[in-house]
């Protein structure tokens, strides 16, 4: 009993953090307490009884295949326990989402026992996650003339799983809660640093937001029975930056509904919004969990009589006000007639996008990946009886414009598209499932995949899927006890489901930490492929890849597709020629700006593809604008190469993969070898003029087009998150990108980072050969600042060191990191030198290791989150500001911002990153 005993300490340990028993996943742990519950006598038996019912996490836990296994028991009469009658025991297998559960059902159901059969087919015929061997066991027992096996499959037919469900209804009504003013990150819901106890749900839950905001949901729901709170960013958009399945559960946990009365902390069917609408990886996110996203449009942009926007001084759009959403408003929303109103009845805006029927399916099977499973189920059966499956789902949206061409992601859909009408071709705005080619998790949300794929019963990686890897990145800077406890589970989790992973459970090769994104875009061989990762920054420079929550990502692994309308695309092109002294990461920051000015205002990125047209860059240097293009608020991007850049791209992906397979991460389904051959095939496929470079038809529509002159982009760009805006709402966005020769060579720069996933091998050497210059006119060379470098991955590592570069990075370090002894504590302080770190994400991240409180931190990295890279203080507010390597560099060294002068001066002869663009045809 030594184990229950240990659970009762946990228990009464968490007491005092105010938490409820954790939810058990253990399957010995269940063995003890149905040996309590067996003996009648037992002090602990109560209490036991309730763990058993009401506290053990269902799916293919262990804990739930001894859950299961006993109420198997019961059900035949082969143990009897008061409390559990056979027909409660059915109850609780049919909450128990699959694997064990379905096993025992099936047992029961095409068993000896008429009476009780016919009670587990009933049970059987509400369940939808069922695999392969599920299902073939169904079909054999037909086969053999079982009349309960004839009567499962004939209601899978019909989807009656799903038709029996209860339908949405006709009207919602919601109190409002304004969750934050401006662009609302998903690290307000789930903040970064939290990440170690996202598989915790209720521990996790206190960290959104803040105390006092959950004090305010808590008084809206008490003061308003009945009523959904609705959660809103005023004045931005709800859920940017990161997918965070871990958000929309926190949000759901507080203003959600529970999904079964015997699986404690988890809700489904949050209501979320935004003035802006919900930022396109969280809308996904949102609807895994049959959730509500809801674009308000509540300010709009006055207009003049000239018919342009209205821009005040700062040269931004003046919004106006068409109706509040003050905390604890009353809005209903009319899901009849797809309408938000006020109290009266009276028409506030049309909500049909976010009522769409494929969003309906969703709220009524309470997620998405219910109506994945259920559609295949469905199929499965009509094949299996020889019967034409009734249409019940909402159909594949078909949308075809004669005459008109197809834009690179159109082409991509079109390809990897899945139950579609044959020979149907598919423009933007169709919504389809696809096959999906590459599946990336990482390590922080890993975990709750892990659950995911638990909870819907999966053990294996599909068939369909090319090749998928677990990183371990976002916990690379600190090997501390929580990611010592962590990050070894998940690995082994994921390398017995099939995945490549960072760290081998067995310690047969050396754990890599290598940035996600990197390894991603290393393993993506084909163009036409489409690439699904745990993280917002899966933006390959292959393919069209799409950031997704945890939930998305194993339904991928788990069935090798996902479903998603095609959405529609923006081209970007250049003109003109780069300066000598600009870096490419400068032409990325020039984009947002000139699309800016192009659009009136308008982020037409927003919800969209960004088909950039930079076809000269291999893929390292490319990745550095797909990767960017999160922040630009884009679905997703994709690269337009000609035929010899994609395959100077795919051989340095094979001679990468070939290293993978050297240092021992290959597994035994061969996925790295079978990588490199279909490399192999596509650059055949490009030699032979078979099948050249993905390119978009000349007839092709595109929602807007922006053309970005690089002859303008004559200094330094850096990307501001403007912390004094009087106005909210425009600090923290991406939008604010200023020359460097804007701050006058004056601003205190307090620590510089260069790293994660935004720089590549060229970064590392502009960093040492800046060093070199420096220390060859000044004699030496010193930090007015500290810089804290991150390589993306430990190949990078092993060049610089092969080449001499690293020689000069570690001649002027004052830490270097050593994978043989790893930092088990976040460092607090940085001293006026440089730090070599671990390759990973690092301060990016922001959920081991930040900058000091206050801060003003210049980065190549992604975020301009609040609190995310730099907490503020009382006296100050913490900035990350984002610019180029040589800026951040030369940064550190100045204690400043250098002048354009000192910039041009401190990069003359240094190889930057260079683009041409390709010349028009």
């Amino acid at each position: 009993m030594s184990l229950y005993l240990d659970y009762l300490a946990e228990i009464e340990s968490r007491k005092n953090q105010g938490l409820a028993p954790k939810p058990i996943d253990d399957g010995a742990l269940i063995a003890e307490i149905i040996t309590l519950i067996e003996d009648t006598g037992s002090e602990y038996r109560a209490d036991a009884l309730k763990f058993f019912i009401y506290n053990t996490l269902p799916g293919t836990t262990s804990a739930a295949g001894v859950k299961a296994a006993f109420l198997k028991k019961i059900i035949l009469g082969e143990a009897t326990v008061a409390e559990i009658t056979p027909a409660f025991a059915l109850e609780l297998l049919s909450h128990m989402k699959g694997g064990p559960s379905i096993s025992v059902l099936l047992d029961i159901a095409l068993g000896d026992d008429a009476a009780i059969a016919a009670e587990a087919g009933e049970v059987l015929k509400t369940q939808v996650f069922l695999y392969d061997a599920d299902m073939f066991r169904l079909r054999d027992a037909l086969l053999a003339g079982n009349a309960v096996a004839k009567g499962v499959l004939e209601s899978y037919a019909k989807a009656e799983f799903f038709t029996k469900l209860p339908d949405v209804e006709d009207e919602i009504e919601v109190v409002t809660f304004i969750a934050g003013e401006g662009d609302i990150s998903t690290d307000l819901l789930s903040p970064g640093n939290q990440a170690h106890s996202r598989s915790d749900r209720e521990l996790h839950g206190q960290c959104m937001i803040s105390p006092e905001g959950q004090q305010a949901i808590v008084a809206l729901k008490a003061a308003h029975p009945g009523k959904r709170v609705m959660m809103i960013a005023e004045k931005g958009t709800m859920g940017v930056g990161s997918s965070r399945m871990s958000g929309v559960n926190n949000v759901a946990l507080w203003t959600g509904k529970q999904s079964s009365p015997y699986v404690p902390f988890v809700n489904y069917a949050p209501v979320v919004a935004g003035t802006n609408g919900i930022s396109p990886i969280f809308a996904t996110t949102v609807d895994v969990t049959g959730g509500i996203g809801i674009n308000l449009k509540n300010w709009v942009k006055q207009i003049g009589e000239d018919g342009k926007p209205i821009l005040n001084n700062d040269g931004n759009p003046v919004l106006e006000e068409k109706f509040s959403v003050e905390t604890g408003t009353i809005l209903k929303i009319d899901v009849k007639n797809k309408k938000l109103t006020d109290e009266a009845g009276n028409e506030l805006v049309d909500v049909a996008a976010a009522f769409t029927p494929q969003k309906m399916e969703f709220m009524k099977a309470g997620s998405s990946y219910a109506i994945v499973f259920g559609k295949k189920l469905q199929t499965f059966a009509a094949e299996t009886l020889g019967v034409e499956a009734p249409t019940v789902f909402a159909p594949n949206k078909e949308l075809t414009v004669e005459g008109q061409g197809l834009t690179a992601v159109e082409k991509i859909f079109n390809r990897n598209a899945v139950g579609v009408t044959p020979g149907k071709v598919l423009h933007a705005g169709s919504d389809v499932r696809v096959k999906v080619n590459i599946v990336g998790s990482q390590d922080t949300t890993g975990l709750m995949t892990a659950q995911e794929l638990e909870a819907m019963a999966a053990t294996v990686i599909s068939p369909l899927v090319d090749g998928a890897y677990q990183s371990g990145c976002h916990t690379a800077s600190v090997w501390d006890k929580k990611a010592q406890v962590n990050i070894p589970k998940l690995m082994s989790f994921m390398n017995n489901f099939g995945l490549i992973t960072a760290r081998d459970p067995k310690g047969i090769y050396h754990a890599m930490t290598d940035v996600i994104h990197k390894v991603l875009n290393d393993i993506t061989v084909d163009d036409w492929a489409i690439i699904i990762g745990g993280d917002s920054h899966t933006r390959m420079s292959k393919g069209v890849a799409f950031g997704a929550d945890s939930g998305t990502v194993a339904l991928a692994l788990a069935t090798g597709e996902a479903t998603m309308p095609i959405p529609q695309s923006v081209k970007v092109t250049f003109k003109g020629k780069m300066q000598p002294h600009m870096d490419f990461r400068d032409v990325v920051h020039a984009t947002q700006q000139q699309m800016l000015a192009q659009c009136a205002g308008e982020n037409v990125f927003q919800g969209r593809i960004i088909e950039v047209h930079i076809g000269t860059l291999l893929a390292d240097q490319a990745f550095t604008f797909t990767d960017w293009t999160a922040e630009m608020k884009a679905k997703a991007s994709i690269c337009i190469s000609d035929d010899e850049t994609l395959i100077g791209s795919l051989e340095i992906a094979k001679s990468r993969i070939q290293i993978m397979i050297d240092k021992g991460m290959e597994n035994a389904a061969g996925t790295l070898q079978g990588l490199i051959a279909k490399a192999d095939a596509r650059i055949a496929e490009i030699r032979s003029g078979e099948k050249p470079a993905l390119s978009p038809d000349a007839s092709a529509k595109y929602f807007a087009e922006v053309v970005v002159d690089l002859d303008i982009i004559d200094e330094p760009m850096i990307a501001d998150p403007d912390v004094n805006n009087p106005d909210v709402s425009k600090r923290y966005t991406h939008d604010t990108i200023r020359p460097v020769s804007y701050y006058g060579g004056t601003k205190k720069v307090d620590l510089g980072f260069v790293g994660s996933c935004m720089v590549h091998k060229g970064d590392m050497k502009i960093i040492a050969q800046m060093l070199k210059n420096i220390e060859k006119t000044e004699g030496k060379v010193e930090f007015k600042a500290p810089l804290v470098v991150a390589p993306p991955t430990y190949n990078i590592v092993d060049e610089l060191k092969a080449e001499g570069d690293w020689e000069i990075l570690q001649k002027y370090s004052g830490f270097e990191f050593d994978d043989i002894n790893p930092k088990t504590a976040n460092r607090t302080e940085y001293e006026n030198i440089l730090y070599l770190e671990r390759p990973g994400c690092n301060l990016c991240m922001g959920n081991q290791e930040k900058a000091a409180k206050g801060d003003t931190v210049l980065a190549t990295s992604t975020r301009l989150f609040q609190g995310r890279v730099v907490e503020d203080t009382a006296e100050k507010k913490g900035e990350s500001l984002l610019a180029s390597t040589p800026v951040v560099v030369l940064s550190t060294i100045l204690g400043r911002t250098p002048s354009a002068d000192e910039y041009k001066a401190a990069v003359e002869g240094i190889d930057l990153t260079k683009f041409a663009p390709q010349q028009a045809a």
